[in-house]
């Protein structure tokens, strides 16, 4: 009884995971600035590992907190709203990378001057054929975006884990297509990151989404390993929510990306 919870918040153990988080990412930062700088990786990618390790216990904590009850509805409420605010905070990075395509597509700066002797691609540039291998991509990443969907209404209304594991398999395998596609479609790229600012908004633009992707497949892969622990219940299932949240907003990202970058900047 000493232990029983009677109030609606979880209240949190001092943490060491913030502090190593901050200055795992600083070296992280620091070290690609130096390897931008012609030193080597490898400050960089001791950052990068530390911020990987931080990811994994510290999540891990948060999961072992709402399999011990720790995550009252209050506190499932707190990390939807959260999450929202991630997902906002992403909308408005990638609105950067729409924002210089715009830009460098309705005001191409020529060597003399603006809108004068230039134009959008640059000279030389060969895009892509949005309705071929771009198509099939689009097209694998909906379905992927409605399996997540058929996975999460089987668990929420019909509490149905096997169909939630059907579902959540179709969706993993499907991103992996996308990001195989994805990186056959790179190498056959009839121009460079460097060089031009077509390619240099193109591959910024798409790379970017191409990572969150991968982010959002191993996020799935996560959700599915915890499927079968046991985890998830109708009532409670914030990190399977979260999971879903992040591959719509992936799929709704890469509609934009079609449509403006392969489609209209051409």
């Amino acid at each position: 009884m000493a232990h029983a919870k009677n109030h609606d918040y979880h209240i949190l153990p001092p943490s060491i995971w913030p502090l190593a988080g901050a200055l795992s990412a600083f070296v992280m930062l620091f070290g690609a600035t130096l390897w931008m700088h012609g030193s080597g990786p490898w400050m960089g990618l001791i950052g990068f590992a530390g911020v990987l390790y931080v990811m994994f216990a510290w999540w891990s904590e948060v999961v072992h907190e709402g399999q011990t009850g720790d995550h009252t509805p209050v506190v499932r409420l707190g990390l939807r709203y959260g999450f929202i605010l991630f997902i906002m905070s992403e909308v408005m990075f990638f609105s950067a990378w729409f924002w210089t395509f715009f830009k460098h597509a309705l005001y191409p700066m020529g060597p003399m001057s603006p809108l004068v002797d230039s134009v959008w691609p640059p000279e030389g540039i060969t895009t892509f054929d949005p309705w071929h291998l771009p198509l099939i991509n689009t097209l694998i990443l909906l379905l992927s975006g409605c399996a997540a969907t058929w996975a999460h209404h089987a668990l929420v209304h019909e509490n149905n884990r096997r169909d939630m594991k059907h579902g959540l398999i179709l969706a993993i395998a499907l991103g992996a297509l996308f990001t195989c596609f994805q990186a056959y479609e790179y190498s056959h790229a009839a121009f460079g990151f460097a060089g031009n600012i077509y390619g240099a908004s193109f591959f910024m633009a798409t790379g970017f989404h191409g990572f969150h992707v991968l982010i959002g497949t191993i996020f799935l892969l996560v959700c599915l390993i915890r499927a079968y622990k046991g985890h998830f219940t109708p009532e409670q299932h914030v990190g399977f929510e979260a999971a879903a949240w992040y591959w719509h907003f992936v799929d709704v990202v890469w509609l934009f990306l079609f449509a403006a970058v392969y489609v209209w900047g051409q």
